[in-house]
């Protein structure tokens, strides 16, 4: 087996011509042909024991040519790209070109990585904004703790209001008739939370534990099921029980309950210390964003349409297991949602074509400025993934091949490198 030519056939497309000699091709036949025999059926035979002469004589010759192919394509192929010299980035199409006395030649066309041009990716311009924490995100951020640790408190001394949690028995009527699903007892519902049509929940404020009352109000013109849009309803409603969420007092000790503080204002400026970092880590990102879209705008390369296609399949890959993370998969997903597979693909191809971009822009800035990766970097990714995946490094290794590894880190260094020299401008963000 060898490559005999090797040519190129388009913008980054080559064609690999390559042969299997007669012998390795009679090899591969007769491979095919014991894989076969058990099941062939030839009149004067066993099953399975007609000689491979007689099946050949009976279908031909060719009869078992697509198998043997087949077997030694793997290997005919790998041999024939060994000294290949370029990146090959499609799934090959082989074609058979001859099969004779001198064995068989076969073709393989595929994509290669485009040669990629970038310039002026040092000194880039973007602004770092940062979002000032206030007095009312503390707040904020509070009340949600306070919210988190309210207690349900019974009401017996007052009619009902906006925030209380009510629980009643309803019944639906359109033209005087129950409709289907407009009843339920002891139903729980937070006043003003907006799950009812607009107008009912308005309606059960100011009502007493055991009042009975109608409900008038009319579903919207766009409501979900055809036979009830846009037309007036009574509900009517009996009041079993309101209840409101008591929020604890905002004190020294709340915040000795919440957390490791023993005073409040400790409390609050630990609140806001995170939240200063919180913000900064997310102008940090959209630094990081401003800087990845520059790069893509600068990027010059005729890119291979398969490279976008494996991106996109790899998109959905990673989508599939996050779903079976979550007891979840396509299938199932396209049940619940109405989608399909093309649409995934088509909703995640813009995301999958920056990526690509990205990738090139970067690799190439790491090619530009002779990026190296040391052996304990490399030993140092290779600990941290296996803390990221409670895995052990030996295991990691097993997974991850080196030089995966070191194009992931000089891509990451090549990150690092432009936004080192960017010219970034702070400002206040709203």
């Amino acid at each position: 087996m060898s490559m005999k030519k090797t040519e190129q056939i388009g913008a980054n497309q080559y064609c690999v011509t390559f042969d299997a000699s007669r012998e390795t091709f009679d090899a591969a036949i007769t491979k095919a042909y014991k894989k076969a025999a058990k099941n062939i059926m030839i009149p004067g035979f066993r099953k399975g024991k007609a000689p491979r002469s007689i099946v050949e004589k009976m279908y031909g010759k060719e009869v078992f040519y697509e198998d043997a192919i087949n077997e030694l394509l793997p290997e005919a192929y790998e041999e024939a790209i060994r000294d290949f010299d370029k990146v090959i980035v499609s799934r090959p199409e082989f074609d058979i070109e001859t099969i004779d006395e001198n064995g068989v030649v076969l073709t393989a066309k595929f994509f290669v990585k485009p040669d990629v041009e970038i310039k002026d990716y040092k000194g880039i311009e973007v602004t770092r904004n940062v979002a000032e924490v206030t007095d009312a995100d503390v707040e904020a951020d509070l009340n949600r703790t306070r919210e988190r640790n309210a207690r349900m408190i019974e009401v017996t001394d007052r009619a009902s209001a906006m925030g209380d949690v009510v629980n009643f028995d309803y019944e639906g009527f359109v033209d005087g008739v129950a409709f289907d699903g407009g009843k339920a007892e002891g139903h729980d519902l937070k006043l003003g939370s907006g799950q009812f049509i607009p107008g009912f929940e308005d309606q059960l404020t100011e009502r007493n534990i055991g009042d009975e009352f109608d409900v008038n109000v009319t579903f919207p013109e766009e409501y979900h099921a055809s036979e009830l849009a846009g037309k007036p309803a009574v509900f009517k409603c009996k009041l079993n029980g309101i209840k409101f969420n008591e929020l604890p007092e905002l004190d020294d000790d709340f915040a000795r309950d919440v957390s490791e503080f023993d005073t409040l204002d400790e409390y609050k400026a630990d609140i806001k210390a995170k939240l200063e970092d919180r913000n900064n880590k997310a102008a940090d990102a959209d630094v990081e964003e401003q800087l990845i879209k520059a790069l893509v705008e600068k990027l010059e390369a005729d890119i291979p349409e398969a490279m976008y296609e494996t991106e996109t399949e790899n998109f959905v890959r990673d989508y599939d297991t996050r779903l079976r993370m979550q007891g979840l998969d396509l299938a199932t997903y396209f049940k619940y949602t109405g989608l399909d597979l093309d649409t995934i693909r088509k909703q995640m191809r813009p995301d999958a074509e920056r990526q690509v971009k990205t990738r090139l822009a970067l690799e190439k800035i790491a090619e530009l400025e002779a990026v190296e990766v040391t052996d304990e970097e490399i030993e140092t990714e290779y600990t941290r993934l296996g803390e990221a995946y409670g895995m052990e490094a030996d295991k990691v290794k097993e997974a991850v091949a080196a030089e995966a590894l070191v194009a992931d880190l000089k891509v990451k260094k090549a990150v690092d490198l432009v936004k080192e020299s960017a010219k970034i401008v702070d400002a206040k963000a709203e």
